[in-house]
């Protein structure tokens, strides 16, 4: 098995495990809805930001895509932090608008600085 796939799996596992103990701890009547969605949310927002911080430490091989493992992986890591702490704090509204729009904004980020960089002139 690849060396970072493992961890990949422990984070899946966790939030498996994180959804079904808030679900059992609902079912059981101490916890309400809304706060297993934001439990299980702001879950998944770190879970963002892990990958997202993860991803400038990868391997590139080219200047080019260490840069955009850099951007990436900030723009991400942020926007996952931003998703999990709106989750986590803001009415349901804003965070669902809020945190969909900072993961969005995340991957436009990166998005638009491969193709920034993709109209610059190639160096060797």
């Amino acid at each position: 098995m690849r060396k970072d796939l493992i961890p990949s799996l422990i984070w899946a596992g966790g939030l498996i495990a994180v959804a079904l103990a808030a679900s059992t701890a609902r079912n059981m009547g101490y916890l309400d809805g809304d706060a297993v969605n934001r439990i299980v949310l702001g879950a998944t927002g770190l879970l963002i930001a892990w990958y997202g911080n993860r991803l400038p430490k990868t391997f590139a091989p080219s200047a080019h895509a260490r840069r955009v493992n850099r951007v990436a992986g900030w723009s991400m890591a942020i926007s996952g932090l931003t998703y999990a702490a709106l989750w986590a704090f803001a009415p349901f509204p804003a965070a669902l608008i809020g945190g969909c729009g900072a993961v969005i904004a995340g991957m436009a980020v990166t998005l638009g600085y491969c193709l920034s960089l993709r109209a610059r002139p190639r160096t060797v």
